[in-house]
């Protein structure tokens, strides 16, 4: 299974962790990696198996998803993480979306869904339900324009691009033979320029103001924006 997508479970209930393994390791492409019981142990999980792809729950004691989802970003840790919740309110699911999550699915989520979803993310895809969307997409309007992409240099317009294509520092750094250091800059100015506060703001940015061609879709019991 070397070219197996590496999966972490991070879940504090056992019997979800054991049910999501089950299913998972009948895959021919996904390969369960291991297992953690908390955002704490998750970080650490993460950083010791360099996993693809996170399934992450929202509400755990201790460190919760969101405060690992902000750990993990801060150590520059590439996984891609999808949020695997029972929770439907926007204010539990759009935190963790602006913590640096690629998406999220419902436990109850189809089994085949589920595995599309992670094959999705793991290939640079951004998952949201179209009304998470549209309110992430709400804010930012507030707050930004299509006229603050004049201020963009052409160098920040590819960056955003790459970005919105679901891209970490160290892919666009490769991507554009640059420094993570000198991608990290540019990823500061986008956001200051656009007045944006994270990365998934300035992914549906792109998206509503043509920096990138990403069309609405949907894989299973999940929709969401993928790269056209």
């Amino acid at each position: 299974m070397a070219d197996a997508i590496k999966v972490l479970l991070v879940d504090d209930h056992q019997v979800v962790r054991r049910g999501l393994r089950t299913f998972l390791e009948v895959q021919d492409d996904i390969e369960v990696v291991g297992e953690a019981a908390d955002g704490a142990e998750g970080v650490d999980r993460a950083e010791e198996l360099r996993p693809d792809v996170i399934l992450m729950d929202v509400k755990m004691p201790g460190m919760d998803g969101v405060g690992a989802l902000r750990r993990l970003r801060e150590l520059d840790n590439p996984a891609r993480v999808l949020i695997v919740t029972s929770f439907t309110e926007q204010r539990t699911v759009v935190p963790a979306l602006r913590a640096g999550a690629a998406g999220y699915v419902y436990k109850d989520v189809d089994p085949d869904a589920l595995a599309g979803a992670i094959r999705s993310v793991h290939a640079g895809h951004i998952l949201l339900q179209p009304e998470v969307a549209d309110a992430l997409l709400s804010q930012e309007e507030a707050n930004s324009g299509p006229g603050r992409a004049g201020s963009l240099t052409e160098r920040e317009r590819e960056v955003l691009g790459l970005i919105a294509d679901g891209r970490s520092n160290r892919e666009i750094a490769r991507a554009l033979v640059l420094s993570e250091k000198t991608v990290k800059t540019h990823v500061s100015n986008i956001l200051m320029k656009l007045d944006l506060s994270d990365r998934t703001q300035a992914a549906l940015w792109a998206v509503r103001h043509g920096v990138t061609g990403l069309t609405r879709s949907s894989h299973g019991n999940t929709e969401g924006f993928i790269p056209s």
